[in-house]
């Protein structure tokens, strides 16, 4: 079998999947199961969508000589890239992901100080609760290495100033 004869059928049946699973949440309508689903058959389409291209570079390459289909991919990358934006619009102010992305990428010290701690006090109250050899520059997606949950743990025990 070569490329194209395994390229469209992986494009077909993600977007069946893709489609169907897109539409209930749209509608709130999903599962848990229907959210997972969703998120690899959205890989299974990238990798489909990227055989599919390989297979037929000449004519996809053609497409970025024709205005409106520039046009159309242009619209589209420019929605990718506001998406990324930090910025709920109903009210204007930044989301609180963007800000806790921030505020995890700061070291202990500057949160210590920022909330008016000592910020040995801090790192002994982090030790205390299992995070033991912190470093004042350290930050804190560092010391939860990556782990979302443990940085929210962290921030939130720094940020309680008890």
């Amino acid at each position: 079998m070569n490329l194209r004869s395994w390229a469209t059928p992986l494009v077909i049946g993600s977007f069946l999947v893709m489609s169907v699973t897109g539409t209930l949440m749209f509608f709130h309508l999903e599962s848990d199961l229907n959210e997972a689903l969703h998120e690899w058959a959205g890989l299974a389409m990238v990798a489909g969508a990227g055989m599919h291209v390989a297979a037929n570079w000449r004519a996809f390459a053609q497409y970025f000589h024709r205005p409106a289909a520039r046009a159309v991919m242009a619209v589209f990358a420019l929605v990718l890239a506001a998406s990324f934006l930090p910025f709920d619009p109903e009210d204007g102010r930044p989301e609180p992901r963007a800000m806790f992305g921030a505020l995890s990428g700061a070291p202990i010290g500057m949160l210590a100080e920022m909330t008016g701690q000592d910020t040995d006090a801090v790192i002994a109250r982090l030790a205390a609760n299992g995070h033991a050899g912190i470093e004042p520059g350290q930050p804190v997606r560092t010391i939860a290495g990556g782990d979302f949950d443990a940085q929210a743990a962290i921030l939130g025990s720094v940020l309680a100033n008890p």
